[in-house]
């Protein structure tokens, strides 16, 4: 007797996985997926996504979780590859049966994982996926971290005032990461509104540690402000060795050095980098001042803006489970079902967090007011700031 052999392919046993969901009761505790880096170079901002997520978890549920019901967050290694990110989605969305997902970490990641999440219905929220094009990849995608194109120029205009004589600018970026590629671009264009001249371009891979090629080119380029777009061990060394080498002038990080896991990297030569930056713990919201007290009492420090933004993604999520389970409650949904009218409730919503009032716009793109700019400021060779700027 002949027998066909039937072939599947993983996104179709995903898409009938989640096809069954819609037969699926909620659990309790509600899960929640997180997908960040715990592991490989980008961990040093996923561990400060692991840290908001938390402190999110632990103060939401104290205070009642979704109306009464818990939630629980289940996290999944999404470290800083496409394939990794891949997977996490997937465990997430067929094993965990999650109700949606904060993650991943890096935007290359969001490319290759939220086109899964969005065919299987899941809503997703992006906690630090700044390059264009994110929310326009599904229905079902968002983001609570601002586009870069919105936050980067600020660093340039803030460099301007501390500096107006700059006329020459060095732009380096990692070629392999999709949100540096994303960031530099509106760098470029800023620095040519400004009526500034890019001296020269340099581009670098996310797993490179010697720089000597690069910072060469801007030393010979002999340039006013070099601007760096990268993640914090890569730019935290190309850093280094521009200040290294003899580099005076002043740089600017992108969102990927936004973090002061970069310290320990480039040490005292962190010192004046600029970053403009999505969240500030100034930032008057009541949501904010609660957690900047809570994380002041547990690290001894300012939170970071990595940790305000996963914080941001928990707290979007469970407000609208609130709201949702305000019209039916949550253990009477089908999975599926609930999935649906989360993602349309996400959207609908208007939500204060650290990062001030936000919603989204009818694509998932955040709608946020408040923007900032800080400067490094090393204490010593393992400790510093953020120190915001008027």
């Amino acid at each position: 007797m002949n027998r066909t052999k039937l072939k599947v392919s993983a996104a179709a046993v995903l898409a009938i996985t989640a096809s069954l969901a819609f037969a699926q009761k909620v659990e309790s505790p509600v899960p929640i997926g997180v997908a960040v880096a715990q592991t490989s170079n980008t961990a040093l901002l996923g561990q400060e996504q692991v840290i908001g997520a938390r402190f999110a978890e632990k103060f939401l549920n104290a205070r009642g979780g979704i109306n009464g019901t818990p939630f629980k967050l289940v996290f999944q290694d999404a470290a800083g590859d496409e394939n990794s990110a891949i997977n996490a989605f997937q465990n997430l969305i067929t094993k965990e049966n999650v109700v949606g997902i904060v993650g991943p970490t890096l935007s290359q990641q969001a490319f290759a994982a939220d086109p899964i999440a969005d065919r299987a219905k899941v809503p997703v929220l992006g906690p630090s996926n700044t390059a264009k094009g994110v929310p326009q990849i599904g229905n079902y995608i968002a983001r609570v971290s601002a586009p870069v194109a919105v936050v980067a120029p600020n660093a340039i205009r803030t460099a301007l005032r501390l500096d107006p004589k700059i006329k020459k600018v060095a732009v380096l970026y990692a070629q392999n990461d999709a949100f540096s590629v994303s960031e530099t671009g509106t760098f470029q264009e800023t620095v040519k509104a400004q009526g500034l001249t890019v001296s020269t371009l340099q581009k670098f891979q996310t797993t490179d540690t010697d720089f000597t090629t690069q910072v060469t080119a801007v030393l010979n380029a002999d340039v006013d402000l070099a601007i760096v777009s990268g993640l914090a061990a890569d730019g935290g060394n190309l850093v280094k060795q521009l200040r290294q080498l003899g580099y005076k002038g002043l740089i600017i990080g992108g969102n990927g050095l936004n973090t002061s896991n970069m310290f320990p990297v480039c040490q005292k030569l962190c010192d004046g980098v600029i970053i403009a930056q999505a969240y500030s713990p100034s930032q008057p919201s009541a949501a904010n001042q609660v957690f900047v007290k809570e994380y002041r009492a547990q690290y001894k420090k300012d939170p970071p803006q990595f940790a305000a933004q996963a914080y941001a993604g928990v707290q979007v999520f469970v407000e609208a489970l609130r709201a949702v389970d305000r019209k039916k409650k949550i253990g009477t949904w089908d999975l599926g079902d609930l999935r649906v009218e989360l993602n349309k409730q996400i959207l609908a919503g208007k939500y204060n967090t650290p990062l001030g009032l936000i919603s989204f716009d009818k694509e998932g793109e955040v709608v946020q007011k408040d923007f900032y700019v800080a400067q490094i400021k090393m204490k010593d060779a393992k400790t510093g700031s953020f120190v915001f700027l008027k």
